[in-house]
């Protein structure tokens, strides 16, 4: 289970590194939303999470670790969520804004010589 965890935030780091790396604003915007991805199982995967087990209190069972998860991976990914899907929404609007204005979605407003298409248009 943590070769899968691990390989899953590695491949998801990857590609978001790659498709910042790409001069067109949705790769851009795509490779942001991948990195946070990487980063919530980073963080989920941090706390050591256990199936079966609740991350809250219950009645009955002893209050030691052995029967509980902790629940503050838990809470900082959920909270992480909401912060990457708000940045998401305002990079699209930016990036919606860039594209009426300058009508080209190249993340510096400029679009590739001639020869760098490669003589395709």
């Amino acid at each position: 289970m943590e070769l899968a965890i691990a390989s899953a935030i590695g491949v998801l780091a990857a590609s978001g590194v790659y498709l910042l790396l790409r001069a067109r604003t949705f790769d851009v915007i795509l490779g942001l939303t991948l990195l946070s991805y990487a980063t919530n199982l980073l963080i989920f995967s941090s706390g050591r999470p256990v199936v079966g087990k609740p991350p809250v209190l219950k009645d009955g069972l002893a209050e030691t670790l052995a029967n509980y998860t902790d629940p503050l991976p838990q809470a900082l990914v959920l909270t992480a969520i909401v912060i990457a899907f708000a940045m998401t929404a305002v990079t699209v609007v930016i990036a919606m804004r860039e594209h009426s204005d300058l009508h080209t979605d190249h993340v510096d407003g400029e679009e590739p010589d001639e020869e760098q298409r490669g003589g395709r248009r």
